[in-house]
């Protein structure tokens, strides 16, 4: 609450129309807008271009396009001649992050960077003095970014990945940073308490729910374990042409359980 009323009180960047550049940067986009995603985007850039900081939360399933609502908010920011900020929770997901926001921002003059520990610390030394400097439009990075020596010169947006993954002293160091800067949140589970906060209208929130054109939908089954499903399961994504990805819980019986699948199905090559 007392950060929301400072955010109220201090006010947000204002940010312009949509330019020329942005409806190319939106047109680029290769598959087909769901009408929950034109709503959503529609919703953002309202909130970015009142004086008050936007705080909203997207909710919305794997593969439901949230990543390409930031993208459209984050480049609106770089026109804008601010920083964007993306926090992630893994590694990995910063550097899948990193491909995507790169390769859609191909035709466009925007550097961007990515933070997490695979940069050595010369690379990680540079980017941040560029960063600081300004030099550096999107900084994507893990918990990297809470540390002390990483700043910005002039951050318009702040990103959250999957928001609930971050631990209460990370928000309150996120809190430091984000009171008059505008937040972005995405989150394909939201948590009860996130949930709560926009239900009271603290934060406001955007519902993708709309599954894009030919997505499948996942398919969960809980069930004992039985050699002859895995067996099954795996048989039918091989006919497919697929891969497949069987999560073990030990470390010191992973070899004896990637033995026992081989096993299972010869001829798949298992690693």
């Amino acid at each position: 609450l007392d950060v929301q009323a400072k955010r109220q009180a201090t006010g947000g960047i204002t940010f312009g129309e949509d330019s020329s550049w942005q409806v190319e940067f939106e047109e680029s986009f290769a598959y087909q807008e769901t009408p929950d995603q034109t709503t959503a985007v529609g919703q953002i850039k309202a909130d970015m271009q009142q004086a008050v900081a936007m705080d909203r939360l997207l909710c919305g399933d794997v593969g439901y396009g949230k990543t390409e609502l930031a993208m459209r908010a984050a480049f609106k920011v770089v026109e804008n001649g601010k920083q964007v900020a993306i926090l992630t929770p893994t590694t990995v997901l910063c550097v899948q992050h990193g491909r995507t926001f790169t390769e859609r921002f191909a035709d466009f003059p925007v550097c961007i960077e990515v933070l997490n520990r695979f940069k050595t610390p010369k690379q990680a030394k540079d980017i941040i003095a560029r960063t600081k400097a300004g030099r550096v439009d999107v900084l994507i990075g893990t918990h990297r970014l809470f540390s002390g020596d990483v700043g910005f010169k002039d951050l318009g947006l702040l990103i959250i990945d999957e928001e609930q993954r971050f631990g209460v002293e990370h928000k309150e160091r996120l809190k430091k940073l984000r009171v008059n800067v505008d937040v972005l949140t995405m989150t394909a589970t939201p948590i009860p308490r996130t949930l709560h906060m926009s239900l009271l209208g603290l934060r406001n929130i955007s519902s993708l729910a709309t599954p894009p054109l030919d997505r499948r939908s996942i398919m969960t089954t809980v069930t004992a374990y039985n050699k002859e499903l895995i067996r099954k399961a795996i048989i039918r994504e091989l006919n497919r042409q697929g891969q497949v990805f069987f999560l073990h819980n030990r470390v010191r019986t992973i070899e004896k359980k990637a033995w026992e699948i081989q096993k299972l199905v010869s001829d798949a090559k298992v690693t």
